[in-house]
């Protein structure tokens, strides 16, 4: 990431993408289950749908709990605004109408398997790090810019091993594992 001198109020993004060498329909079945994202992030510890619902569609409602070695702990609940199978599934944090974040999925066929991106923008609505920048107003482009490039961070990593899960499902399934 470079640097792009970004304010909070600029809702800065961030976008991650990867191949995965398997059908978008296989890489959909990872991707559209948050429960697992846990299991793969290095912040979100635990994920509960809520109001009864098992899984995404519009209007559904997940809590995440996630930890930061130097934010603490904290919890956000996360409203899907858009969920369509098996292409795209994104999630607006807080309040739909003034998100502190907006995240995506987006999963399309390319070549042989499939094309994986990831894309976060941070904003509009105000988050824990409004906090930060309330109290060091003359560091908030350093900061959103540290936060953005530990976004793009973990989500590579996210995405690697979405890339390592639905791989190695596949050659089990294609070796007769």
């Amino acid at each position: 990431m470079e640097w792009t001198g970004a304010r909070y109020a600029d809702k800065p993004t961030v976008e991650v993408e990867t191949f995965i060498d398997a059908p978008p329909t296989v890489v959909w079945e990872f991707v559209s289950d948050v429960t697992l994202m846990p299991s793969m992030s290095p912040e979100l510890q635990r994920v509960e749908w809520r109001d009864g619902a098992t899984g995404p569609s519009v209007g559904a409602t997940f809590v995440g709990y996630s930890k930061h070695e130097a934010l603490g702990e904290w919890h956000t609940t996360s409203h899907v605004i858009e969920y369509d199978p098996p292409r795209v599934f994104a999630w607006a944090v807080q309040d739909p109408a003034d998100p502190t974040a907006v995240w995506r999925f987006t999963v399309e066929p390319h070549g042989s398997g499939t094309r994986l991106r990831e894309w976060m923008q941070m904003g509009p609505g105000r988050s824990g790090l409004s906090f930060a920048i309330d109290r060091m107003p003359e560091k908030e482009q350093k900061i959103v810019f540290v936060r953005m490039r530990e976004f793009e961070t973990n989500m590579a990593g996210t995405l690697a091993e979405i890339k390592n899960r639905v791989e190695g499902a596949n050659a089990g399934a294609v070796s007769g594992v």
